[in-house]
Order: structure tokens, then C-alpha cells, then sequence
């Protein structure tokens, strides 16, 4: 389709540059037209090509030996690089999607689907009302939540209040790695 497009826009230019200028013979239409990329334009698909798509809010990780992480567990990753229930301290990886059974295996053995970025309900511990400047949301274990930065792992910060002590909170691990390298 592209192609035809690019042919019938040729041709128009070609048409508009015969009745203005004389063509001479053997002359290329396509020296004539203004350089628009149309000799990169042949290098398109001419067939379908099978790509490896990655949904942009999921990540998949090989898991620590011995351990589960249970659906709903903050992730995290340890100094080797698989996934962990987080500990903190962690870089946080994001929301396990179902649970990780790795009890009986060795690092890597199986991945964790990890959702890693969104907007979650939380319970936050010290979170009242008045947080409606975004405060930063920290975890110290792959459950428990605070507004409390010394030794946690930071997940995101608080979108909205809900009630005393819970928010919604807007997560994305890769907005979190990037601030935490800044």
C-alpha cells in the first residue's frame, strides 16, 4: 500500500512536472522530485514479519532459588539479579501477577510476571488525609508500606487518598530505577 502511495505521488509530480517543464528522454521522474526519502521508501516490507511484543506494563523475571512470591507481592531484585519478595533496600521490579512457587528450585528456574507500572490500592502506615502533595510511597517487605525512605525500597508515590491509612498509589519501576541512578 505504501508503495502504490508512493508511486501515484511520483506520478503526480511527474504529470505536474511535464506540463511545466520539458522532460528529456531517458530523464529519471525521480531526479527530478525533491529528495522526500522515496529511495529509502523501497526498502518497506513486502511481506509480514513475525516481531516479539512486549506488553509496555509487564516484565517477566527468573526467580530466586528456594522461594515464593505470592500474586500481589512487591517485588524486588536481589544483588545477583533475580526476583525476590522485596527486601529492603531492593530495586523494586514491581506487582507479582500470580504467584512464583521457586521452593523446590534453583535460581532462575521459573520467571515471575510482573506488572511494572500502574496504580494500586495500598495500606500506607502513617498516610493521612492531608498527603495530597504526592508524597513518596517506600516498602520495607514485599507487604508492608510507609511514607518512611531510611533503609526502604521507593515504589512510587501517592496518587489518592482513600482513607486513613490506604491510598492509590501510581507506580513504575523504571521512573524508580531512573531516580534512584540520578
Amino acid at each position: 500500500m505504501k508503495t502504490n502511495l508512493l508511486f501515484a505521488g511520483a506520478l503526480a509530480f511527474a504529470l505536474v512536472a511535464v506540463a511545466v517543464h520539458t522532460i528529456s528522454p531517458g530523464a529519471d521522474i525521480f531526479s527530478l522530485m525533491p529528495d522526500a526519502g522515496f529511495a529509502t521508501a523501497m526498502a518497506t516490507l513486502a511481506v509480514n514479519k513475525q516481531r516479539d511484543y512486549q506488553m509496555g506494563d509487564k516484565e517477566e523475571y527468573p526467580v530466586i532459588a528456594a522461594d515464593i512470591i505470592y500474586q500481589g507481592a512487591a517485588v524486588g531484585e536481589n544483588a545477583s539479579g533475580y526476583a525476590r519478595p522485596l527486601v529492603a533496600a531492593d530495586p523494586f521490579l514491581g506487582f507479582a501477577e500470580a504467584i512464583a512457587d521457586n521452593s523446590a528450585g534453583a535460581a532462575g528456574a521459573i520467571n515471575i510476571n510482573v506488572k511494572k507500572r500502574g496504580n494500586i490500592v495500598l495500606p500506607i502506615s502513617g498516610l493521612a488525609i492531608t498527603a495530597n502533595d504526592r508524597p513518596a510511597v517506600y516498602a520495607s517487605d514485599d507487604d508492608t508500606f510507609t511514607l518512611t525512605s531510611a533503609g526502604n525500597s521507593l515504589i512510587g508515590y501517592v496518587s489518592r487518598w482513600v482513607s486513613t491509612g490506604v491510598a492509590v498509589v501510581e507506580f513504575d519501576a523504571a521512573l524508580v530505577k531512573a531516580a534512584l541512578q540520578a
